[in-house]
């Protein structure tokens, strides 16, 4: 059955014994947090002729429609390339959409994410829908960062904030779903998520282990002195930049942490002795500035900026390497 992650339960519980559904809501949370899966199984829910237990049945003509990607009256928006905007041509689709009768006669249901990606004009041509909703027609926004939306979109939005499991939770549900892995590799994975565990399954499918295994003994052989920043970057040819990008971003906030004293060991478990010794030698504003540089240009690859791969990570490991040279 379509259904929301376990740790969503008492809240899915909660909205679908409402009788008086809202004709807008916006799912918001942490990416990989389940936002997305308790929207499609609400989309599910709503349109499904005969639900039981309070779930979709997955059995009726309507499910089957939906489950074939073939339903009518269910419409998913989202941008036509992964970081891209949702432009006004895509939301006048909406509006159409949502003006037309149920085509099977029942409820007509609308999915946008992420919604933050809408552009201006986008999100202004969206107003006019929240303000003047159509009968048994139902809007499910989605999104990573709800503060980018627009102000007056989020007050016409019943908003549900869809948090983490704790990690005893998120822990047990990553075990049992990669059943091969140890419960020392599935906390490496929930570390390296952040805590969400549907992104971490994924960076398991991604075989982000291997991946970070070999990253790791980089970062040693490059601070030894056995490697050189430009080999290592040709090196890391294979291993997606955003995850570089993530993983250098928490080691730098482990080694602020460090650094403050705010925390007596890194986050990071696999790097906890590199980061330990590091913490002893850097200075806090050159590690500030690296931090800067860091988040300018992790924001630059979210934006598909043309940046050169090698020659960024090239600079990027010189720069890492050089927090430990004292003026």
């Amino acid at each position: 059955m379509s259904r929301p992650a376990p740790w969503h339960q008492p809240i899915w519980q909660q909205l679908t014994v409402q009788q008086d559904f809202a004709h807008a809501y916006l799912f918001s949370g942490q990416p990989g947090g389940g936002k997305r899966r308790f929207a499609s199984a609400f989309a599910a829910f709503l349109m499904c002729d005969t639900p039981a237990g309070g779930l979709a049945c997955d059995q009726c003509r309507s499910c089957h429609l939906r489950l074939a990607g073939s339903h009518p009256d269910l419409l998913l928006l989202e941008p036509e390339e992964e970081g891209k905007a949702i432009r006004v041509d895509a939301v006048r689709q909406l509006v159409d959409f949502i003006s037309q009768t149920a085509q099977q006669g029942g409820r007509k249901v609308v999915v946008l994410q992420p919604a933050e990606a809408m552009n201006v004009n986008a999100a202004n041509a969206l107003l006019k829908s929240l303000e003047e909703p159509s009968a048994e027609t139902y809007l499910l926004l989605i999104s990573d960062q709800p503060s980018r939306l627009l102000p007056t979109i989020r007050s016409r939005c019943r908003v549900q904030s869809l948090g983490l499991p704790d990690r005893t939770e998120a822990l047990a549900w990553l075990t049992e779903q990669d059943g091969d892995r140890s419960i020392e590799e599935c906390d490496l994975l929930l570390q390296m998520a952040g805590g969400a565990p549907l992104l971490a399954l994924a960076l398991a499918q991604q075989d982000a282990l291997a991946q970070r295994e070999k990253v790791v003994e980089g970062i040693k052989a490059l601070l030894k002195g056995q490697v050189a920043p430009s080999r290592l970057a040709e090196q890391w040819s294979a291993v997606p930049i955003e995850l570089l990008l993530d993983w250098f971003c928490a080691w730098t906030l482990d080694l602020l942490k460090l650094q403050q004293g705010a925390s007596e060991q890194a986050g990071s478990v696999d790097m906890d002795k590199v980061l330990g010794y590091m913490a002893q030698k850097l200075e806090v504003h050159r590690l500030l500035a690296w931090q800067d540089w860091l988040l300018e240009h992790r924001r630059l690859f979210a934006s598909k900026a043309n940046l050169n791969r090698v020659l960024f990570l090239e600079k990027a490991l010189v720069q890492w390497k050089n927090l430990l040279q004292r003026r």
